[in-house]
């Protein structure tokens, strides 16, 4: 399938920001996009990279009514050489057709969308930051866009990408922050459910705890599973808590997001010769823990945040805190060295990027 590119003439782009180390995430976009489209008769179609303005669905697009949606998020970083590079992109999309099996929505060519991907970000390359910290964010996105009221799959798909400059996703950048244990919402319903699909039903539906919790000051919750007694995630990141002599995170379930960060730490973890569980993990064990002493560390990590430490957890109504509010050092030294691969200040010694430029 061919791409075509109708670029925007440069009198009529945008202004670029020129404070980069102000940047915020998720507000700026740059000049074009990338979208293509799907029905059962043609497959997808219509591949094109074109000006970034609102497009018109109708107000009986199936998904404004059944969420038929999904998405996801990866970024390119600018190396010190000026290069732009991607971390691990064929994940992301891999992940993005799992979700779209999920969802009955249908399958990417992962080489198509990744030429697709290289060439805009090739187009919008100036967009790209260089302030430490910065990058490029990537938001794929797939929706049912047939006007039909009833529930069932899609027979008209768009999907799309945009992209643009941001900065730390938490305004107080690599810093511990306060996490508050939910106990009366649930994010997933358990093995069977959607909560390891990248839609954006999940986001919707924890925005009611997210939103109190802020409210009281708490930067996430940490969701527990159905039952309120194993921790699965965090609102935006999956979580890692560090004891004695092993890091444990959450398995694989089918009611957690399979991060590709968490992946990375797992594989850069192993790598170092550290014990790994990917087992079930009580909120008593983690409480014990944090009390005895034998839990050392705590930190989230997604795409958007990379990684970022806790320092204060509340449960039931208690504080508990963490490594005295400071960062771990296995914490500080996994982030040095992951994010120094994202922006090839260190070899990349598992080969997760690919040069865009």
């Amino acid at each position: 399938m061919h791409i075509k590119v109708n670029t925007v003439p440069e009198a009529e782009r945008k202004p670029k920001p020129k404070d980069e180390s102000s940047l915020k995430f998720g507000e700026i976009f740059t000049d074009h996009y990338f979208s293509m489209k799907w029905n059962e008769k043609e497959g997808w179609h219509d591949a094109e990279i074109k000006k970034f303005e609102p497009f018109l669905i109708s107000p009986a697009a199936i998904v404004l009514h059944y969420a038929n949606e999904i998405f996801e998020g990866l970024k390119a970083y600018r190396t010190p050489k000026g290069e732009i590079q991607l971390f691990r992109p064929r994940k992301n999309f891999e992940r993005l057709n799992k979700s779209a099996d999920r969802m009955v929505l249908p399958p990417v060519d992962i080489d198509f969308v990744m030429k697709a991907l290289m060439q805009l970000i090739t187009l919008e390359k100036d967009w790209v930051p260089s302030t430490p910290g910065t990058s490029l964010y990537i938001r794929p996105v797939m929706i049912g866009i047939d006007p039909f009221i009833g529930v069932r799959p899609p027979s008209e798909v768009l999907f799309y990408i945009i992209v643009g400059p941001v900065g730390s996703y938490f305004p107080d950048g690599f810093k511990p922050v306060d996490i508050l244990v939910e106990t009366k919402y649930v994010r997933s319903a358990g093995e069977g459910g959607t909560g390891d699909a990248k839609c954006g039903g999940n986001y919707a539906g924890s925005l009611k705890a997210s939103t109190l919790a802020k409210k009281q000051g708490f930067a996430q919750v940490l969701w527990l599973d159905p039952k309120r007694k194993y921790v699965e995630e965090v609102g935006t990141m999956n979580m890692m808590f560090v004891f004695d002599n092993e890091i444990v995170t959450a398995p694989l379930d089918g009611s957690i997001l399979p991060g590709i960060t968490r992946d990375s730490i797992l594989t850069i973890c192993k790598n170092w010769d550290l014990k790994v569980s990917e087992r079930k993990l009580t909120i008593k064990e983690v409480i014990t823990g944090i009390k005895t002493g034998a839990l050392k560390e705590a930190f989230g990590c997604g795409t958007a945040a990379i990684i970022t430490p806790c320092g204060r957890l509340n449960y039931n109504y208690k504080d508990y805190i963490i490594n005295n509010k400071a960062i771990g050092d296995l914490t500080q030294k996994l982030y040095d060295y992951l994010t120094g691969i994202q922006y090839g200040l260190i070899p990349d010694e598992f080969e997760w990027t690919e040069r865009v430029i």
